[in-house]
């Protein structure tokens, strides 16, 4: 991550909440437990939902726990039918999407990054994304969110890039 953008973010991680869900049937969660396990690691508070839970309970958990970063693991292709259901029934709920960060990992083909940024997504990371650049870019979107930035920036796949440049 760009140096400037990481020197200007000093962020309490222990005062921000991640849960990390294995939404759908996909039963390989390693990915998603070492990143439990390196988040709680650096300082944050980490929950994670387990396996198999449905959009319901994935959204449930998040507004239970009043979270402020909610990550999703997808290696089965179900990304396509879970984010959408479960942002949907966060904001049915009442939860504004510029308040949370959300993120995605796994599978997720290149040409689907944008449908994921365009449905709420704030993040997709793809298998080998260095941890080290997750949490850096979670701090980021907390503090643009917290300072309702107008400059926004998302990460996909492998690369932070501005708002402007998401193609």
């Amino acid at each position: 991550m760009n140096g400037d953008l990481k020197m200007n973010m000093v962020l309490n991680r222990n005062k921000i909440k991640v849960l990390v869900a294995k939404p759908g049937l996909d039963g390989h969660d390693r990915g998603a437990r070492v990143l439990c396990r390196f988040l709680r690691d650096s300082g944050y508070e980490v929950i994670y939902t387990g396996l198999h839970k449905t959009a319901e309970e994935v959204a449930n958990a998040a507004l239970q726990e009043d979270v402020d970063v909610l990550g999703m693991s997808f290696l089965s292709g179900a990304h396509e039918s879970y984010v959408p259901r479960i942002l949907d029934i966060l904001k049915k709920n009442g939860v504004d999407l510029n308040d949370m960060v959300i993120l995605v990992g796994g599978t997720i083909p290149e040409e689907q990054f944008k449908k994921m940024i365009d449905l709420g997504v704030d993040g997709v990371f793809i298998p080998g994304a260095p941890m080290d650049e997750i949490s850096d870019f979670i701090d980021l979107k907390i503090k643009e969110k917290r300072d309702k930035s107008s400059d926004q920036h998302y990460f996909v796949g492998t690369k932070l890039i501005k708002a402007e440049d998401l193609v």
